[in-house]
């Protein structure tokens, strides 16, 4: 009788595992969005969280990845990175966790790297530019991006520079880590350019009143500024500039000012000044087949709107085929294990995307997609809204 019962009994366990690996096995993998939602860079966040959404359609559509379905959780880090810390470690802690799909601000993410490597997840970054997020010291590097480089951004913004006529820049930077990271590439570049940098003037976030900073920028006569800003602050110091008299100074921006409803809150008509912005992706740029695509998508699902009007457009494009990455990774690797993720995302060979074709987007040695040859300037036009300089 005992023996029949330690039997039953063996025969249960073995049922009940069997029934937990199979269920294990059927749930369906975690995409983590980690992002901004609701402060200074809340359109971005918005928009890297629709390419998500629209990439994990398209896959659940096909059957998913390795037959299980691909669901999405995303929080809101508030632009805070010990918000940003917490985060990640409650996605840790999710047994189904596939990657994490990092937010826009520089100074989160670099909060962030040190938890991502201790905890062994994946994080795919499709917005914060800062250089040291990739080049991070971690071995093996569980971070990859497809999104701008600071190191890469500076000598396109200089080389923009110089093709105005510019030879004495003021730069305004915020002060972050995201500033710190620009101001060394930028400060290398003018350098190799020949281009004076009259002055490097730092703005807080959220600060308010920069009318001291664009004083002195016009008693030095800086005939341009590189702007390294998010949008409050560009709008700060674009206001701060023409109560000087400086409206229509050439401001060379990085991206940060194109997460979206910038144009709308500057105390001038955006027509009345000179802005050039870093992109990587426009519609009306690039117009492959997944480009075109994607755009479909978007409208099925968010309704018609000008393509031009899209705000955060480039954290769109970025996030939608960092998820189509990791899910061929996935079926390359014929698992969701994360070392053999990585060395598959590592190994991955001509994958067309919306931003581009990638002919290897990463390498062991290189997690970043998208380099200064992928990289474009932009204007407003009268709508406030960003084009390409051939599409007025």
């Amino acid at each position: 009788m005992r023996a029949i019962l330690l039997l039953l009994a063996l025969f249960c366990f073995v049922s009940f595992f069997n029934s937990c690996q199979a269920n294990s096995t059927q749930e369906p993998l975690i995409i983590g969005i980690d992002t901004d939602l609701s402060a200074v860079a809340v359109e971005g966040g918005i928009a890297i969280s629709r390419g998500v959404e629209l990439a994990v359609e398209e896959i659940n559509a096909s059957g998913g990845i390795l037959g299980r379905k691909l669901k999405v959780i995303a929080k809101d880090h508030r632009g805070n990175p010990a918000r940003g810390i917490y985060n990640i470690e409650q996605f840790a802690q999710m047994p189904n966790l596939l990657a994490v799909i990092g937010g826009v601000h520089t100074p989160v993410v670099l909060a962030e790297i040190d938890v991502v490597h201790a905890k062994n997840i994946l994080m795919l970054v499709p917005w914060a530019a800062g250089t040291p997020i990739i080049a991070n010291a971690h071995s093996p590097n569980n971070v990859f991006r497809v999104s701008v480089r600071d190191a890469e951004a500076a000598s396109v913004l200089v080389d923009f520079v110089s093709s105005k006529g510019l030879t004495n820049v003021a730069l305004v930077l915020e002060r972050t880590g995201w500033g710190r990271s620009n101001l060394e590439s930028l400060t290398k570049a003018a350098r190799e350019q020949g281009i004076n940098i009259s002055a490097t003037h730092w703005i807080n976030w959220q600060q308010k009143d920069f009318s001291e900073d664009a004083k002195a920028i016009k008693e030095a006569k800086a005939d341009g500024v590189i702007l390294v800003t998010n949008v409050p602050e560009g709008v700060v110091t674009l206001d701060a500039l023409a109560a000087q008299g400086l409206s229509s100074l050439p401001v060379i921006s990085h991206w940060g000012i194109a997460s979206g409803q910038f144009a709308s809150q500057l105390a001038n008509p955006i027509s009345h000044h000179d802005i050039s912005v870093l992109q990587t992706f426009h519609f009306h740029h690039q117009k492959n087949n997944k480009a075109k695509q994607l755009l479909e998508a978007y409208y099925s699902k968010y309704g018609l709107i000008n393509a031009a009007a899209i705000e955060g457009v480039t954290g769109l494009a970025h996030a939608y085929d960092l998820v189509h990455l990791i899910a061929m990774a996935a079926d390359k690797a014929g698992s969701v294990e994360i070392n053999e993720l990585r060395s598959a995302l590592e190994s991955l060979k001509d994958i067309q995307g919306a931003v581009k074709n990638y002919e290897a987007p990463f390498t062991k040695e290189r997690h970043d997609a998208l380099w200064s040859k992928d990289y474009f300037m932009t204007k407003f036009n009268d709508n406030g809204h960003l084009v390409t300089m051939d599409n007025k």
